[in-house]
């Protein structure tokens, strides 16, 4: 069982830095792209050896192919989470990159990065000749460690305007959703 402090230190936002983006798509004149944050399989090595020094092993099972996979198994403290990792296409089609996408995908099951998965969609100008963003995307104040934040609240009141662009358009949906955050809401009340 992992401690709820190794919990919180294993999924805290990583300093902008860290954070790299890649196009996930194309407008079709190729004008602008959709970009993912993700991070590399050092700097979830690195937070494995912050957190628990000497208490994480990652075991790895390669399959070449076209794309090669692996299948991680990552061990914090005792706890085991498995998943499989793909390589990208072309010359990052490596079993080395097949490899380190498995440890990030293990590592989101501990919650490292995981944060990354609720950015909002991200579309930005493309310079094609670069092969690069125009100008690179930024992280909301909510995904940024507390040293890069601005003072007060204000990267949660933009977490809270990111989550309700995506709320569902269906009634019934949009039910269920204020029944949870309600319950949330009235546990928050009790423990204060």
């Amino acid at each position: 069982m992992l401690y709820p402090q190794l919990k919180g230190q294993l999924a805290a936002p990583f300093p902008s830095a860290r954070v790299c983006w890649k196009p996930q798509a194309f407008s079709r004149d190729r004008s602008s792209a959709l970009m993912v944050a993700f991070i590399d399989a050092r700097t979830v090595m690195e937070r494995l050896d912050a957190v628990c020094p000497g208490g994480w092993t990652f075991d790895v099972k390669l399959f070449p192919g076209t794309p090669p996979t692996a299948r991680g198994r990552l061990t914090v403290l005792g706890l085991t989470r498995s998943d499989v990792g793909e390589a990208g296409e072309g010359e990052a089609g490596t079993l080395k990159a097949a490899a380190s996408d498995a440890l990030k995908r293990c590592a989101v099951h501990f919650g490292v990065g995981r944060y990354l998965y609720d950015l909002p969609r991200c579309w930005v100008a493309w310079d094609e000749d670069r092969r690069a963003p125009a100008e690179p995307p930024t992280l909301p104040e909510w995904a940024r460690p507390e040293d890069e934040r601005s003072a007060g609240a204000p990267h949660v009141i933009g977490a809270l305007e990111t989550l309700r662009a995506g709320l569902p358009g269906d009634v019934a949906k949009l039910r269920e959703v204020y029944r949870h955050l309600r319950a949330a809401l009235d546990v928050l009340e009790r423990t204060e």
